[in-house]
């Protein structure tokens, strides 16, 4: 399993052979009725809309922290499980990459308001179109998924600001 995370943390390829397979599920599992050709062709587009994203991202923070993607993927791995490097230049490096990462994390923070209250507008006009239909099995599963991501993406970035924080103070209190 442990290899299988970081395969898929190192590798733009691996992460597009998951979101197609996962995105192909996704249709089968709800656009039965459809064309399987269409199924692969919907999902080859989003993929490549999502991994061109995430090289992007990749991109501009190797530029900023000065240093390649896989070299990013090594000093993510250091910083979630809290290890310092010993090399002067890698901490450097690790200090620029926090900072950055960080202070993008803290940037975005401000839209999260908004962002949970457009995914509760969604939920409650779901909530209504079942009202008013008479079908609520779909919209409360609608719901519960919205509940359960948003409580997922606070978990998540909770838990990303304190290994960023803990490290900025660890690479400040040892440089």
């Amino acid at each position: 399993m442990r290899a299988l995370k970081l395969w898929l943390d190192r590798s733009l390829a691996a992460q597009a052979v998951l979101i197609f397979v996962l995105g192909v599920g996704v249709n089968a599992l709800f656009r039965r009725d459809g064309h399987l050709g269409w199924w692969v062709i919907q999902t080859a587009v989003f993929t490549a809309v999502a991994i061109g994203i995430v090289a992007a991202q990749r991109r501009r923070t190797g530029r900023a922290a000065g240093v390649d993607p896989r070299g990013i993927a090594e000093l993510n791995r250091q910083i979630r499980h809290r290890e310092m490097p010993s090399d002067p230049e890698k901490r450097a490096t690790m200090q620029k990459l926090v900072a950055e990462q960080l202070g993008r994390m803290e940037r975005g923070g401000r839209w999260l308001p908004y962002w949970l209250a457009f995914m509760g507008l969604i939920a409650a006009g779901m909530l209504v179109l079942g009202v008013v239909t008479g079908s609520l099995t779909v919209p409360l599963i609608f719901v519960v998924g919205v509940v359960v991501f948003c409580s997922w993406v606070f978990w998540m970035r909770r838990r990303a600001l304190e290994h960023h924080r803990h490290m900025r103070s660890a690479l400040q209190d040892h440089g």
